[in-house]
C-alpha cells in the first residue's frame, strides 16, 4: 500500500506540526525501480504488489486503471469531481464485472444531481445502484429465469434442494436436452443465465455477508455449464461418453495424431478414414441426442472459424452449415437427418483440410491458389496458376521486411509498392489466358486480401 499526495514546497513544516512525517510517502512517490516504473505504473500492473492507495486529490481525475475494482469514498464530493471520481472504478477490465463503491458519507445521493448536469442518462438508467437494489434484482432474475425454463418444458425445483445439495445431477443432462433443442430457447437461457451470473458477481463480496440462499442461482448456472459443455453430469452412459470421445477425435486436422484409442472399448479408429456408419449408430443409441447435436455443432463452429481464418475461399461451408441449421431450426430436419448432414458436413471439411497437400501446396499458397483460379483451366494452366501462387508468396515472404513496414497497410505509397510486387510476380506467372480485365480483377483481389489481413493484424504486419 502507499499514500499518494499532492507535493507542497512547505510540506515538512506543515505536517511536522501535527506530529507527523511524509518525508519516507514522498520518497515512495518519487520512487523509480530498476525497470523506469513509478508509483502510478506500479499501481496501474494488476500483478504488482502494490495493490491499496490512499489518495487525497490526486488520481482522482484524469487517470486511467481499468483494472481498479473498488473505491472508498471518504469525503464530501459533488458534481464533475464526483463523476469522474467514480469513473476511476467503472472500467472494463478482463474478469471484472462492476466496480464497487464504498460509501462513508452518502455521497450516492449527489449522483443523480451530477448526472443531471454532465450525463445523458436519466433516473431510469442510473449507471450506479445501490447493493440493496441490485439484490431485488437478483431475485427478480432468476425468478425470470425459473419461469422461462418451466416454460420450456424444464422443472429446476425438481432439481433444487434448499439443503445446498442438487436432487439430482441426471436430470440436469435431461434439462440441458430439451434446452438446446431449439436455438430461440437456447440463446434465451443464455441472456437469462448471464443476467443471473453477472448481477451475483455484482454483488460480491456483500452477498457473502448477507442472508442469501444461492442454490437456485447455482442450479441455473450449474444447468448452463451442462449446455455450454464445461460440466459433465457425473451420471452419464457409456455410450455417451463414447459419442463424445467420437466427437472431439473426428474433427481432428491432418497434422494431428491419426489414431485415437477409445477408452471404453479399447477399439483404435483410423481418423484419416471417418467412418460415418460407425458415429451413425453411435448417436441412435443416446438418449439425449439434442446435447451430441449441440456438441458436434460447436465442433464444426470452432473447426470451421479455423479454416476461414486460414483461407477465405471457405466461405461456401459456412454457408452450408447455416443452412443445414436454419433448415433445422425452421422443422424441416429430424434429430438423425439433421446428425447426419453435419457428420457428411464433417467429412467434407477434413477433406479440405488436407486438400493442400494433394494440391502440392502450403495452406497459405492454396489460399492464393484459391484466390487465383478462373473456370476452364486446362490442366497445364493449373500448374501455372499453382505456380504463380507460390512464387507470389514465398517473394513477398522473403521481401517481408522490406515491403511490409510498420504501418504500411494505412499508407499509400508502401501499399502501392506491395501491388506492384504482386502485379509484377502475376505477369510474369499467369497463364495467358488471363486477359487484362481478369488479371486486373485478380490482382486486385489478391492485394485487397492481403491489405485486410494486415489491417486485422493476422498477417503481413512488421
Amino acid at each position: 500500500m502507499a499514500v499518494v499526495i499532492s507535493e507542497d514546497a512547505d510540506e515538512n513544516d506543515k505536517f511536522s506540526k501535527e506530529g507527523l512525517s511524509v518525508k519516507e510517502h514522498r520518497e515512495r512517490m518519487n520512487q523509480v525501480d530498476e525497470n523506469g516504473f513509478d508509483i502510478e505504473d506500479n499501481f496501474k500492473d494488476p500483478h504488482h504488489p502494490l495493490q491499496l492507495v490512499f489518495v487525497c486529490a490526486m488520481w482522482l481525475t484524469g487517470f486511467d486503471a481499468p483494472s481498479v475494482s473498488t473505491l472508498y469514498l471518504d469525503k464530501p464530493m459533488k458534481g464533475h469531481t464526483l463523476m469522474q471520481t467514480i469513473a476511476r472504478a467503472n472500467r472494463v477490465y478482463s474478469g471484472k464485472e462492476c466496480g464497487l463503491i464504498i460509501d462513508y458519507l452518502d455521497v450516492f445521493k449527489y449522483l443523480k444531481r451530477a448526472l443531471a448536469d454532465y450525463a445523458s442518462g436519466d433516473d431510469g438508467n442510473m449507471p450506479v445502484k445501490d447493493i440493496d437494489k441490485l439484490l431485488s434484482q437478483l431475485y427478480e432474475a432468476i425468478d425470470l429465469t425459473n419461469e422461462f425454463c418451466f416454460n420450456n418444458g424444464v422443472d429446476l425445483s425438481k432439481v433444487v434442494d434448499e439443503t445446498d445439495v442438487f436432487k439430482s445431477l441426471s436430470l440436469f443432462e435431461e434439462y440441458a436436452n430439451t434446452i438446446v433443442g431449439n436455438d430461440d430457447v437456447k440463446n434465451e437461457f443464455a441472456v437469462l443465465a448471464n443476467t443471473v451470473d453477472g448481477l451475483y458477481e455484482s454483488l460480491r463480496p456483500d452477498i457473502f455477508k448477507m442472508e442469501y440462499n444461492p442454490i437456485q442461482k447455482d442450479a441455473i448456472l450449474y444447468l448452463k455449464g451442462v449446455i455450454d459443455g464445461k460440466i459433465r453430469p457425473e451420471k452419464i452412459e457409456s455410450a455417451q461418453a463414447k459419442i463424445n470421445e467420437l466427437l472431439d477425435q473426428s474433427v481432428i486436422t491432418a497434422d494431428d495424431a491419426r489414431k485415437y484409442t477409445i477408452t471404453d472399448s479399447g477399439k483404435e479408429l483410423d481418423l484419416s478414414k471417418l467412418d460415418i456408419d460407425e458415429l451413425r449408430s453411435q448417436f441412435k443409441v443416446l438418449k439425449n441426442k439434442n446435447l451430441e447435436i449441440a456438441n458436434l455443432r460447436k465442433h464444426i463452429e470452432e473447426k470451421l472459424e479455423k479454416m476461414l481464418r486460414r483461407n477465405v475461399t471457405r466461405s461456401n461451408f459456412a454457408e452450408r452449415f447455416r443452412n443445414i441449421i436454419d433448415e433445422y431450426n425452421a422443422g424441416g430436419s429430424q434429430n438423425d437427418d439433421f446428425y447426419e448432414k453435419l457428420l457428411k458436413l464433417m467429412e467434407e471439411l477434413r477433406a479440405e483440410e488436407e486438400r493442400h497437400i494433394k494440391e502440392e501446396l502450403s495452406e497459405a499458397e492454396l489460399e492464393i491458389y484459391d484466390l487465383l483460379r478462373k473456370e476452364k483451366l486446362t490442366a497445364d494452366e493449373e500448374k501455372k496458376v499453382k505456380l504463380a501462387a507460390k512464387e507470389l508468396y514465398n517473394t513477398l515472404l522473403a521481401k517481408k521486411q522490406e515491403l511490409f513496414v510498420v504501418g504500411w497497410q494505412n499508407d499509400a505509397q508502401p501499399k502501392e509498392r506491395v501491388k506492384s510486387e504482386i502485379v509484377t510476380i502475376l505477369n510474369a506467372f499467369l497463364p495467358e489466358c488471363y486477359d487484362r480485365e481478369i488479371f486486373t480483377q485478380k490482382s486486385s483481389m489478391v492485394f485487397n486480401h492481403i491489405v485486410d489481413q494486415a489491417i486485422t493484424g493476422y498477417n503481413w504486419v512488421a
